[in-house]
């Protein structure tokens, strides 16, 4: 490359493939389009961290307690900022080669068919599982929407609202790339600073009870334990932006001169400074207010005045939709990748219909068959969530670039690696209890 005058980004990769290749690539969705700005990745990280698992925070810290609480929210903040920030400084790490993917990443470095093994499989797991709960979480907000604008209708299963949720996504599916969504996902951005807002406005409104008490929920010590626990997976999955942040850095313009990191990086200070302005108010005030009598959403525990509680709950609903679209895009990706490039299918408009189609209705079935899917997330979470959010990027930093033993890097990685497995081994017995509490009262299609 030395001495060429610099060529354009799409010229300076497709030389590097065949033209059939490179056809394929300009119709996948996540390598079509690659004019992305930097406020792109802002909003679309926001929408993707930020989940509906802000308003479970006060709840997750009533089990956890004041102390802990916090340590474990900023904790978490910190180290995942710093495994973002390798996932972003990996993306280009060769020279004239992007890697687009989480998986491509793994390949790298992990070889050929062994990265596609570790990561795939817990990608798939985040991002169906998401997909999943953000169906059921629709669902529930919109029937709260409902029960709070009209307590006196007929009441309608929960199982139709979640088909009214699902309803939206056989259209919204169809839009080709992460660009194109680009418009949903600042709406949901803004919709996910609205309602953190509210939640912890309406509660610093209503004024702290006098008979408010800090301990903890469970008298018994196991009780406490388990709790503990399935609090510190809440919590782990607060943070859970980090399977499709290479999917996102890929729709940005690269050049040798610029490279995509630059404004990569600076969306995701921006995304995480809005992380930080949803996550800690809501979980510090909606605490400190209610203490351990809080809702595990607190959107429940607020029950007045009733317009902001349904205004908070549309505002959900909009939000979880951008969500489901960020995380379905690179299933999407994968799906598409197969039909095309093994099974051979010609691209087309008719391929994508039917696929994307199959996926949406496959991820609102069971989200009506199995609404208490959030607990089985804690369980499923713990083993996929914590290790590509929290130390599968250290692993793949010390399999590339071998820093110095003892060194700061290698030091501030094992920490995050250690941590990180005690985070996975811990958080789905939490969830697995709560699953077990929640299994015995349940009706199929209520």
């Amino acid at each position: 490359m030395g001495t060429q005058a610099p060529s354009p980004p799409e010229a300076y990769l497709a030389s590097n493939k065949s033209e059939k290749e490179a056809s394929l690539d300009a119709w996948l969705p996540i390598t079509s389009s690659r004019n992305a700005k930097w406020w792109y990745s802002a909003f679309h990280n926001v929408t993707a961290m930020v989940g509906a698992g802000v308003l479970s925070l006060p709840y997750a810290m009533s089990e956890l307690g004041w102390g802990p609480g916090i340590a474990v929210l900023i904790l978490s903040w910190i180290i995942t900022l710093y495994t973002l920030w390798q996932m972003v400084e990996m993306h280009e790490m060769v020279p004239g080669k992007r890697f687009d993917r989480y998986h491509e990443l793994g390949q790298h470095a992990f070889g050929e068919k062994l990265g596609l093994w570790i990561v795939v499989p817990q990608q798939l797991i985040v991002e169906v599982g998401v997909n999943i709960v953000y169906m059921v979480t629709g669902g529930k907000s919109l029937k709260k929407f409902h029960d709070a604008v009209c307590p006196d209708c007929k009441q309608i299963k929960q199982t139709y609202f979640i088909m009214i949720f699902g309803s939206v996504h056989f259209i919204l599916s169809q839009l080709p790339n992460f660009n194109s969504i680009s418009g949903v996902s600042l709406a949901a951005a803004v919709m996910s600073l609205s309602y953190s807002t509210i939640a912890w406005g309406a509660s610093v409104d209503k004024g702290r009870k006098p008979d408010v008490s800090y301990d903890f929920r469970a008298h018994s010590t196991a009780g406490k334990v388990f709790d503990f626990f399935s609090a510190l997976g809440d919590v782990a999955f607060a943070y859970a932006g980090h399977n499709v942040v290479l999917e996102i850095q890929a729709t940005i313009p690269s050049t040798p001169e610029k490279p995509s990191k630059k404004p990569m990086w600076r969306g995701v200070i921006v995304a995480y400074i809005v992380v930080a302005l949803c996550y800690f108010p809501v979980a510090l005030v909606g605490y400190w207010i209610f203490g351990n009598s809080v809702e595990d959403n607190i959107l429940i525990t607020l029950e007045k005045p009733r317009w902001l509680i349904a205004m908070a709950n549309m505002f959900v609903v909009i939000h979880v939709i951008g969500s489901y679209q960020i995380y379905a895009m690179p299933v999407f990706d994968m799906i598409e990748t197969v039909l095309v490039k093994k099974l051979h299918f010609p691209p087309s408009f008719g391929l994508r219909l039917i696929s994307r189609s199959i996926y949406v209705a496959f991820t609102m079935f069971i989200g009506m068959t199995f609404p208490f899917f959030g607990g089985l997330l804690g369980f499923f979470g713990g083993f996929a969530f914590a290790p590509t959010t929290y130390f599968l990027p250290c692993i793949m930093w010390l399999a590339i670039y071998k820093p110095r033993r003892y060194s700061l890097s290698w030091f501030t990685n094992w920490i995050c690696i250690v941590l990180g497995v005690i985070l996975m081994v811990l958080s789905p017995i939490g969830g697995l209890r709560q699953i077990i509490l929640q299994a015995k009262t349940y009706k199929f299609y209520s």
